[in-house]
């Protein structure tokens, strides 16, 4: 049964977790937010690691070493611009889906995702967590290896809303 948690954190600081998410541009390379953080944490081996990866496309997720973090991998993934990448709540859910299918195929057993395409990629923050979550929960049924999944969200507000979704029936995405 896979058990999911919402916390306030550093997604750079979860030493109890097999894989980070990356909310990681098309170019997988140093930028700001998650992108950036995770990346000045890692060193410069996981820039070079995803030299050869790249480009991906909105929904896709990519795995890499974390090098100087406390994990075993990043899983990269894109979620969409809001507004732009169309059908863009699939295009999310998508995101969360292949990094699932990620660390099950590296039979890992706990994953940890910040807010993915909420910060400059302008997914409105509660249908983001609602899509994520829901989504979430139905691909954990289908985990033999994943236990845990953990939302590591910057500001207690995000947070407290991934919290509040999570602790009420949810509808599919």
């Amino acid at each position: 049964m896979l058990k999911i948690e919402c916390r306030q954190g550093d997604i750079t600081r979860q030493p109890d977790i097999d894989a980070v998410v990356n909310a990681a541009n098309a170019q997988l390379r140093p930028g700001g937010g998650v992108a950036g953080a995770l990346h000045r944490a890692a060193g410069p081996e996981l820039e070079a690691a995803c030299r050869p990866l790249a480009p991906i496309r909105p929904g896709q997720a990519v795995i890499t070493p974390a090098f100087a973090l406390p994990n075993r991998y990043v899983i990269h993934c894109l979620g969409p611009v809001y507004g732009v990448d169309e059908p863009s709540d699939e295009l999310l859910a998508d995101a969360y889906r292949n990094a699932m299918a990620l660390a099950e195929a590296q039979g890992l057993s706990s994953l940890a995702f910040p807010a993915l395409s909420t910060g400059a990629f302008g997914y409105p923050m509660a249908e983001a967590a609602r899509i994520a979550l829901t989504t979430v929960t139905e691909r954990g049924h289908q985990c033999a290896h994943l236990g845990l999944v953990r939302f590591v969200l910057f500001d207690a507000a995000t947070a407290e809303l991934h919290q509040r979704l999570l602790d009420k029936p949810m509808p599919s995405p």
